[in-house]
């Protein structure tokens, strides 16, 4: 007889008077991550909604609470998670170029030296990953990606720097992201793209998305960048 996993357990209630949240009972899973991005993809599609925001085994409807009552927002909510499977969700790939070490990545040098690999394995490794937004925070635009080699896992710096430029890659123990505008931050600075991460005349104001598959790309090797379908 076949083992299958354990189907997640979903909790479903309301959050103030415009809010309507599913939550997983169990730890992360990404088959579950992945049914929850395709309920907000047919959340999205359907356009009832104000907001879609997925999180990390999780997922909040934000909505008009004078053209739908929350009781029909939950159930909706219900129906699409018993109807939607993982498969049905179509990630996008983002590719991002990246100007690695130098002025750009003052910190390649010290993650080098902390994973024992030359500053070009890290950036082949760092380049060759396949990450996962997960979820959105800290900064608007600012992914949580997930994907790091285990390799290149280094500490936060012991001083975080005042300003770190927009644009900037860094890793920051076992996660590695993208500072979508200047701020104070203790990352491992490796590199960075000139890309607008977030950009409020867009239509999509965030570049990337929960779920995207993410791939950095060295400039030197190949300039073109872009978004497409995975």
């Amino acid at each position: 007889m076949k083992n299958t996993p354990p189907q997640p357990v979903m909790n479903f209630y309301l959050l103030g008077e415009n809010a309507a949240v599913m939550q997983s009972r169990l730890p992360v899973d990404q088959q579950c991550q992945r049914r929850i991005w395709a309920v907000a993809q047919v959340l999205n599609d359907e356009a009832q909604c104000i907001d879609v925001v997925p999180g990390m085994n999780n997922l909040t409807a934000i909505f008009d609470p004078e053209l739908q009552r929350g009781d029909e927002v939950i159930e909706r909510l219900k129906t699409l998670w018993e109807l939607v499977e993982a498969e049905q969700f179509i990630p996008r790939e983002v590719r991002i170029p990246v100007h690695y070490g130098g002025e750009s990545g003052p910190d390649l040098a010290h993650v080098a030296a902390h994973a024992g690999m030359s500053e070009e394995a890290v950036i082949a490794a760092h380049s060759q990953a396949e990450y996962i937004v997960y979820f959105l925070g800290f900064q608007p635009g600012f992914a949580y990606l997930g994907g790091l080699p285990a390799a290149l896992a280094t500490p936060r710096r012991a001083e975080p720097r005042i300003a770190v430029p927009a644009g900037s890659v860094g890793i920051g123990g076992q996660q590695t992201g993208i500072y979508p505008f200047q701020s104070p931050g203790g990352w491992q600075i490796i590199g960075r793209t000139d890309l607008c991460l977030f950009d409020v005349s867009r239509e999509t104001p965030s570049l990337l998305q929960s779920g995207d598959v993410v791939r950095f790309v060295p400039v030197d090797v190949e300039q073109g960048e872009g978004v497409r379908h995975a």
